[in-house]
């Protein structure tokens, strides 16, 4: 069936836009993550709706995989289909409304809305995923998060059929849409930003920026901040407090310079964070009663 199925996919796609056993961690922020059975990179709206319908069809399984930052793909891989929207990454600009696809790069995106003098971006200045895994998962940070300026956007629906969805449809919370539980894919989206003087929001950008290098271990590969923020609590703080920052397990560690993060010291593997993730969970559920969920995605096989 594989055999099949990789013809198939060549006649949607084209040859140069698939991979077969493609190796994930040349894909992750993380460095982890083994093989995918076939890795596509569609250039059109109606490839990735056809590749749904394949997949479908073969009953095969299918994610998406934008820039890997907010991902933990274990080490035995992917059975099955990741499509990767990089070729879909184009911005258009009319006044102060911008539609963006949903492989476009999203420190990027908040540049070019700077450029155009359009503030409500500038919460994304340090997130280093895709548009369409930020609509996906409502990302956010410093006090702005993308349900804030969403205003619609255009998925692929699990049943292959392309849709516009008004935010309001997305039921969106903290870090969860309505387009997680339907597994739609999302392609583009159109946000609603405000004029504003370029000096303004620049300084707005240079601080929060600021604040993302001073506070974070960028100089490490992570999958960014693990855990959600547990109501009337910091997830960083709570793992701080149980005395967990510089703990390690394998090649992975809590960050010392923060502890909400968890860095690839040392040629982690998937299975080290996993093991390190939930050593921190019982660490802090054991001394102070909090049930620490994930933010980051865990895939893939054994």
């Amino acid at each position: 069936m594989k055999k099949k199925l990789y013809y198939d996919l060549v006649k949607i796609v084209g040859k140069e836009n698939i991979k077969v056993e493609e190796i994930l961690k040349e894909h992750t922020f993380i460095k982890l993550g083994g093989k995918v059975d076939f890795y596509i990179t569609p250039t059109t709206y109606k490839m990735v709706s056809k590749v749904v319908k394949l997949c479908n069809k073969y009953s095969f399984p299918l994610m998406v995989l934008g820039n890997g930052s907010n991902l933990i793909i274990r080490d035995g891989g992917i059975r099955g289909v990741i499509i990767n929207l990089k070729n879909l990454d184009s911005v258009v600009i009319d006044d102060d409304t911008m539609f963006v696809e949903g492989g476009a790069n999203t420190i990027e995106v908040s540049k070019e809305a700077l450029e155009n003098n359009l503030s409500g971006l500038e919460f994304a200045c340090g997130i280093p995923g895709t548009i369409g895994g930020a609509i996906f998962m409502n990302a956010g940070a410093y006090g702005g998060q993308i349900n804030d300026i969403l205003i619609e956007c255009l998925v692929v629906e699990k049943s292959g059929k392309i849709v516009m969805k008004n935010a309001k449809e997305l039921e969106y919370d903290y870090r969860h849409s309505k387009l997680q539980e339907n597994r739609d894919i999302v392609l583009a989206g159109k946000f609603k930003l405000e004029k504003s003087n370029y000096d303004k929001i620049k300084a707005v950008m240079d601080d929060l920026t600021y604040k993302r290098e001073s506070k974070q271990p960028l100089e490490y590969p992570s999958c960014g901040s693990v855990f959600k923020r547990p109501k009337g609590y910091y997830a960083g703080k709570l793992i701080q407090d149980s005395d967990l920052q510089g703990y390690k397990i394998g090649g992975a560690e809590v960050s010392t310079k923060h502890a909400g993060f968890i860095v690839n010291k040392d040629n982690a593997t998937a299975n080290d964070y996993i093991k390190l993730i939930e050593h921190i969970q019982t660490v802090v559920k054991d001394k102070y009663n909090v049930k620490l969920e994930l933010e980051v995605k865990i895939v893939g096989e054994n």
